[in-house]
């Protein structure tokens, strides 16, 4: 199994370095639009590199903790495999609620300071880096609520992307506005809420202070 690189203590991983190199793990136009509108708030001269990245999870993941793993694991493989000061991994999912099928996406962003010997991170290993405020920051986007018909086709084993090119008769949305633009008619694409995930996810960066008193 791959060998993940050590961390370097005396890389400045905090806001005030303003020239990071990031990592994404994906190459997904949408999730790239939300790193870089998002990215440019927070570092405008930050570098943006893109890998494709493996998950580790199912394509069409079913629950938080699964989209968290996925995220992560994106994350991780990215920072290491450019060798960058930050590695982002954005998961989308779906959470099956009484109340209904909802939609929402998970970004993890993953620092130098966050060490693993395995491609596949074990969630109690994420669970204490994130709680610990160390090496590891999670987000989620805002969530919607899917059509019963759509929740239905998932249920049965379908990914979100296909029902909704199905749906819609179109094809690649998931690249494109996403469910999100589908319903609500353009006003919030997919790349519009990954990019408030991503800034979330940067929050232990841009106010670190808040994250170790």
């Amino acid at each position: 199994m791959k060998k993940m690189a050590s961390g370097n203590p005396k890389h400045d991983t905090s806001h005030s370095s303003r020239n990071p190199e990031i990592a994404v793990g994906s190459k997904n136009p949408a999730k790239l639009r939300a790193v870089r509108n998002a990215v440019q708030q927070v570092w405008p001269k930050a570098t943006i590199e893109t890998v494709d990245a493996p998950s580790g999870v199912r394509d069409q993941p079913l629950n938080d903790d699964e989209a968290i793993q996925g995220a992560v694991n994106r994350a991780l493989f990215s920072r290491v495999e450019l060798d960058a000061d930050f590695g982002l991994g954005l998961e989308g999912s779906v959470a099956d609620t009484v109340y209904g099928m909802f939609l929402c996406g998970w970004v993890a962003v993953v620092d130098r300071s966050f060490v693993s010997d395995l491609l596949s991170v074990p969630h109690k290993n994420i669970q204490s880096a994130v709680l610990a405020h160390s090496g590891i920051s999670l987000a989620c986007t805002s969530r919607i609520l899917l059509p019963t018909t759509v929740a239905e086709q998932i249920r049965a084993g379908g990914e979100l992307g296909p029902v909704m090119d199905k749906l819609t008769q179109r094809t690649d949305t998931k690249n494109a506005q996403g469910a999100n633009g589908i319903l609500t008619n353009g006003l919030i694409q997919r790349a519009d809420s990954f990019e408030q995930g991503v800034i979330f996810a940067l929050a232990r960066y841009i106010t670190p202070d808040y994250y170790t008193r």
